[in-house]
């Protein structure tokens, strides 16, 4: 027989038992420590997001954050997460490069049985979500269990995400849905109709 942890990697109903609260405790003692550190040290806080995290390359977390594992959550470059963000990474999290969250961003991996009776027996799962490059996520959105988002793609604040997104969009709502692609036209501004002055827009020309 499979252990729960075996069990748990597999995408499988499993129990959270001994075996796996010890891997938990990792997490805690280590989140504990980030969200009690000087705001102000910034090289703390990335050495512990670095120690945290199971793979990431220059992130950043302002805390406070939240997570079950954090061995299961892999960011790549630049990854940047504001104030109180909660990821339940029962299973793989996996986010691209150049990925930011607005706070309180919440992604659950994990889920329980619908029906009562199941869901009393203390039987729960973990769902992979991934998220492609150059996502930005607004803040109070809620990623779901199994959820895939497309790369270069917006999520508009207050989203609640069942279902995959996919590149190159603005979605937003609950449930989230795609309300427009992304353009070349996005380009030229900064905040719905407004657009970059003509000094930052030569900046930007030449940073892009």
């Amino acid at each position: 027989m499979m252990t729960n942890k075996e069990r748990r990697d597999r995408e499988l109903p499993y129990i959270s038992d001994d075996e796996i609260m010890e891997e938990q405790k990792r997490a805690r003692r280590l989140t504990q420590e980030l969200n009690s550190v000087d705001r102000s040290d910034f090289r703390r806080i990335g050495q512990i997001v670095e120690e945290l995290l199971g793979k990431s390359e220059g992130a950043f977390i302002n805390p406070p954050f939240y997570c079950d594992y954090g061995t299961h959550i892999e960011v790549g470059k630049n990854f940047f997460a504001n104030y109180n963000c909660t990821i339940l990474d029962v299973a793989k999290v996996v986010i691209g490069d150049n990925c930011q969250m607005a706070p309180n961003v919440a992604i659950y991996t994990a889920g329980h049985p619908v029906h009562p009776l199941v869901r009393n027996t203390a039987y729960e799962y973990g769902i992979e979500v991934t998220i492609g490059d150059n996502v930005w996520i607004g803040g109070n959105t809620v990623i779901c269990p199994g959820v895939h988002i497309g790369s270069n793609t917006v999520i508009g604040a207050g989203s609640v995400v069942t279902k995959d997104i996919p590149d190159w969009v603005i979605a937003a709502g609950n449930p989230c849905k795609v309300i427009r692609k992304i353009t070349d036209e996005d380009k030229k501004y900064y905040f719905r109709d407004r657009e970059f002055d003509e000094e930052t827009w030569t900046e930007v020309q030449r940073l892009i």
